[in-house]
């Protein structure tokens, strides 16, 4: 599980304007996989929520440092509120000094 993952972070802005973004040069591409799992800007909360979870209750595939602190690497399915899950991967990002993990990305595996 995520290290700290009762202190994990995930801005609105990353899942606004982000990866629920249709118009976001790379996010568009993620936002339509989200969106195909039934998530939606109006309920942005929904992934939110999700997504802490998906760092609370899957496996960390690899824990690396980096330039600004520890990235963590999770892997695991994403079900979404329409019923369809998919294989996802998050990375997190532990801040040196912190015990905050902040969600740096989301993709489809």
């Amino acid at each position: 599980m995520l290290p700290h993952a009762d202190h994990a972070v995930v801005d609105k802005a990353k899942i606004c304007d982000y990866l629920l973004s249709s118009v976001h040069p790379v996010g568009r591409f993620k936002a339509r996989v989200f969106f195909s799992l039934g998530y939606t800007i109006d309920a942005w909360t929904r992934l939110r929520d999700d997504l802490l979870h998906h760092g609370q209750t899957r496996v960390v595939e690899r824990i690396e440092r980096s330039t600004y602190g520890i990235r963590v690497v999770i892997s695991g399915r994403l079900e979404g509120p329409n019923g369809t899950s998919k294989q996802f991967r998050t990375i997190w990002l532990i801040a040196d000094h912190s015990n905050q993990p902040r969600l740096i990305t989301a993709f489809p595996e």
